[in-house]
């Protein structure tokens, strides 16, 4: 218990330094918090037990109707997707809160501009290690925007296998997917399973129901704690074969409010409440944190007036 009021602590520091307006150190600010088993603490002073390089931070930044996620491990960072072109300030001020200054590794799950498009100027403030993105059919000219200030660091764009993997000490990413060649760019959508410790994260991009069957038929183990939401919640993702693969307790929707889309449908939202999923919505609670040692899960987010849909916090 003493070190996850520690994680809880640290993971409240580091959400408040991505914000404008900083919350206070208390269960009734701003960035509401929540854990698998007991409320944060009052007190946001981060122990010395909550070693930041111990733990792994997984960032859902809101950037409307986009993606964008950020894995923080110690001294390593990883982004996967970046938003529209016109959200690439607010992915790099987010970053920069952070204190973020290099990224080892930045995945584009897909050439659609609402992934992309700001890795181009993530390309032009930070200098990459490594880029993974996957093979299309056809390439926007957001894509190509980032490839270019990819080959101006010199950095080449790695189509990787599935089975490829990225290790850094008790953090693994495995590349589950695309297991079939795809029409439609979304179904082209890199498949990321995070694992640390005894915990999963699994990101999907914008993979739809026909992406989604073949993975299971290639017999992956897609098993994961959090899901992000494929698609934006879209009908045309999370079908519930599928979501009975990967069970996950908690799914995280990167969506933007009043979109034109009606994301997310109300079918999936349906599906996950049938399979008594924790939802977390970023049009309506703001950037989402989750914070984890390898056992426990911490989450905050931005606006602490929304709860998550089917969220049941047992008490301590």
């Amino acid at each position: 218990m003493k070190r996850l009021l520690a994680l809880a602590s640290l993971l409240l520091l580091l959400l408040a330094a991505c914000s404008a307006d900083a919350p206070a150190a208390s269960t009734e600010s701003t960035a509401a918090e929540a854990t698998e088993q007991t409320a944060a603490p009052t007190e946001a002073t981060a122990p010395e037990e909550a070693e930041d390089e111990e733990l792994l931070f997984v960032h859902f930044i809101d950037v409307g109707q986009a993606d964008c996620t950020l894995l923080k491990y110690g001294d390593t960072e990883i982004l996967i997707d970046g938003g529209n072109a016109a959200d690439g300030m607010t992915v790099t001020n987010y970053l920069y809160s952070l204190g973020v200054e290099e990224l080892e590794l930045v995945i584009n799950t897909h050439a659609h501009e609402d992934h992309v498009g700001g890795l181009a100027t993530v390309a032009r403030k930070f200098t990459i290690d490594e880029i993974w993105a996957s093979e299309s059919p056809s390439y926007s000219s957001a894509f190509n925007s980032f490839s270019y200030y990819a080959q101006l660091q010199g950095v080449s764009i790695d189509y990787p296998e599935v089975g490829q993997t990225y290790t850094v000490d008790d953090l693994t990413l495995t590349v589950l997917g695309p297991v079939a060649e795809y029409d439609d760019v979304n179904n082209t959508s890199l498949v990321i399973l995070v694992e640390f410790g005894e915990r999963r994260f699994l990101f999907t991009g914008d993979m739809e129901r026909d992406a989604e069957q073949d993975l299971l038929d290639s017999g992956a183990d897609v098993h994961a704690d959090v899901l992000k939401v494929g698609h934006h919640g879209s009908y045309t993702s999370t079908s519930y074969v599928f979501l009975r693969a990967v069970a996950p307790t908690y799914g995280v929707i990167h969506v933007g409010a009043g979109n034109d889309y009606g994301h997310p449908h109300e079918s999936t939202i349906s599906r996950l409440t049938d399979a008594d999923v924790a939802i977390f919505r970023t049009d309506l609670m703001g950037s989402i944190a989750i914070g984890c040692d390898g056992e426990e899960l911490v989450f905050f987010w931005d606006n602490g007036a929304e709860d998550p849909e089917n969220w049941i916090l047992d008490a301590a």
